[in-house]
């Protein structure tokens, strides 16, 4: 039994550790890139942050911690939403109750598509003019406990210093996590 559960648990250990398998027709979108969707809606005032959720993946559920702790320490200078991405049907109060978020939750699939996104959990930042700052990873470990490459918080910290000027390893821009739409 305890072999069993130990298999398992390193299989999924391991899953989790490989990239995501980019799409045949995914369509790359370089920063800087003019992000337009009408679910934004934003009023330029603040830069938005798109959390990218699947409530089945369990990397989004393990991220879930830390993105709240990013809304927590950021929220008064970014406009946080969710963007749900999955095959269930969901309402923003669902998302809301479940996870403890008083943020907008978003269910825009083409918002994946402009932003470039193709699994999840995934960091999306927009400048205030919705021009693309960051897309990749919220960090390189597992459950978001290393500081060091903690990589949304960087993209979050650059931008709101207007560093034009940051590079990130292929780990922060390399997706991870489970494919969309489903959670595989």
């Amino acid at each position: 039994m305890f072999s069993a559960i130990g298999y398992l648990f390193w299989y999924n250990d391991i899953i989790y550790q490989l990239p995501t398998p980019v799409p045949k027709d995914y369509k790359s979108i370089e920063t800087g890139s003019l992000i337009v969707n009408k679910a934004l809606n934003n009023n330029h005032n603040k830069p938005i942050f798109l959390h990218f959720f699947n409530p089945d993946c369990p990397c989004s559920r393990f991220n879930m911690k830390h993105f709240k702790s990013l809304v927590k320490e950021y929220g008064d200078r970014i406009d946080f939403r969710v963007v749900v991405l999955s095959p269930k049907s969901f309402t923003p109060e669902t998302i809301q109750n479940k996870f403890g978020l008083q943020i907008p939750i978003l269910f825009d699939k083409n918002l994946a598509a402009a932003c470039g996104v193709y699994s999840t959990p995934q960091a999306v930042l927009l400048d205030q003019a919705q021009h693309l700052y960051y897309k990749g990873n919220y960090n390189t470990t597992r459950y978001c406990t290393d500081e060091k490459t903690s990589f949304a918080k960087i993209a979050l910290n650059g931008l709101l210093k207007k560093q034009t000027d940051l590079v990130f390893s292929e780990a922060a821009l390399k997706s991870y996590g489970c494919t969309l739409p489903d959670c595989k």
